[in-house]
């Protein structure tokens, strides 16, 4: 698709802030491919075009998913002075993270994300971690936190290693339900143990749990089993309802030509949230689909396949989690 030419980004920008009004709150999210390799003058674009066309007292959040590669010191001014939230993209220690993050020669990235990471702490800016779980890398929880804690991580989110759209098993790297249940299971205790020393590290997993179950607020959609209107927007305006099923199939709308109500209404009216679902056999009977609801449908094999790695955590851990953050409110 490429980078998004500033014509449709100044498009995107005006289409998006026209329906606003005071009170509201946007969030601009940039993320796919590698949005660093648009350049900083694209951005500091995009963020003067958003100051030109901001309805008065409406809030703008910036966030930007990055494998880091591209993140210097004049990086780091830029996304401290704007408040971006930065998702740097780090799977562990060097030889879990050099397994799948090499550079276009084949080079592990390991000390280069480290260096970018010392540069978002030397500004100040707000970031976390996001490791992807592979199959090989799920079964090294210990090693894994080990290192979160060495390296002073205050917030992880650990996301599912996918198999490609469509394809059957594989021996590949792709995670299973049956090791996301071992990780977590391993995890858990580590976590623990960190909270009751007062080191509390922001694991997403665990706080979406606390938040769904002690609050009754999904807040990220696959874990409540329910599909929510997402805007999500292509280099070309290109509107989908999901950013697993960025397919020409799934594309409602054009945010350069529509506004964001416009966009978000073809969203929610779209076949992609009215799909059924077939529930495996497990979910009838199983005590938290209330919850759950068979979970994300693209992370079905990972998460909630067969022998429910989901389920399988709950009933060891949930009580206990539920427990800590009680704790942690009173």
């Amino acid at each position: 698709m490429g980078v998004m030419s500033r014509e449709a980004a100044c498009s995107l920008v005006k289409n998006s802030l026209c329906v606003l009004t005071a009170g509201d709150h946007i969030t601009f999210a940039f993320q796919g491919g590698e949005p660093g390799l648009a350049g900083l003058e694209f951005f500091k674009f995009f963020v003067d075009e958003v100051k030109k066309a901001v309805p008065p007292r409406v809030k703008v959040d910036y966030c930007m998913q990055t494998n880091g590669l591209m993140i210097d010191d004049e990086w780091c001014v830029f996304l401290k002075e704007n408040n971006f939230l930065v998702g740097l993209s780090l799977d562990g220690d060097a030889a879990l993270h050099n397994q799948n993050r090499m550079d276009s020669v084949g080079k592990g990235t390991f000390s280069r994300v480290m260096e970018s990471k010392s540069k978002l702490d030397r500004h100040k800016v707000m970031y976390n971690i996001l490791c992807v779980l592979t199959l090989e890398s799920a079964r090294r929880a210990k090693r894994i936190w080990d290192f979160i804690v060495q390296e002073k991580v205050t917030h992880i989110q650990f996301i599912p290693c996918l198999e490609p759209l469509g394809s059957e098993p594989s021996e590949g790297p792709a995670l299973t339900s049956a090791r996301f249940y071992r990780f977590y299971s391993a995890l858990y205790p580590l976590w623990k143990k960190e909270v009751a020393k007062g080191n509390m590290i922001s694991v997403r997993f665990f706080e979406d749990l606390a938040l769904l179950f002690l609050a009754g607020q999904p807040v990220t959609c696959g874990i409540s089993g329910r599909c929510s209107p997402q805007i999500i927007v292509e280099a070309d305006g290109g509107v989908y309802p999901c950013d697993f099923y960025v397919l020409d199939e799934y594309r409602v709308s054009d945010l350069t030509k529509h506004t964001l109500q416009e966009a978000f209404e073809a969203v929610a009216k779209s076949d992609f949230l009215k799909e059924g679902r077939q529930l495996p056999d497990g979910c009838v009977s199983c005590t938290y689909s209330k919850w759950c609801k068979g979970g994300c449908k693209r992370m079905a094999r990972a998460v909630y396949g067969e022998n429910c790695g989901m389920k399988r955590f709950l009933d060891e851990c949930l009580q206990d989690l539920l427990a800590v953050f009680r704790s942690l409110i009173k």
